[in-house]
């Protein structure tokens, strides 16, 4: 009888731990990937484009799309799309150029 307890006890705490995270977490995570990623970029007053995409624990990213304004003279100001890749297990961002996502029917 003592085995069939503490079995019970065993599985009860395991899927206490295995729920999912509260909406509050998530919302700052969210909060986090965005503040990362705006600051790892290279445009001026970027904004994210959609929500994150999580992908699975075992690849360890989120990716986040940005928008803002080249910095640079020369670019007069031209709008710009990255690309940010949050590594959830460092808690850095990275950011590369994306502007080939554009459609052909978006100006440049």
């Amino acid at each position: 009888m003592k085995a069939a307890t503490l079995t019970v006890f065993c599985f009860t705490a395991l899927a206490s731990l295995a729920q999912a995270s509260s909406p509050d977490a998530w919302a700052a995570f969210d909060k986090a990937v965005l503040a990362s990623c705006t600051q790892a970029s290279q445009l001026s007053h970027p904004k994210p484009v959609g929500n994150p995409a999580q992908f699975d624990d075992r690849v360890g990213y989120t990716a986040l799309l940005l928008q803002g304004q080249y910095p640079q003279k020369h670019m007069k100001g031209q709008q710009g799309t990255e690309l940010c890749l949050y590594n959830k297990k460092s808690r850095t961002a990275v950011v590369t150029e994306w502007d080939s996502i554009r459609s052909s029917d978006q100006p440049r």
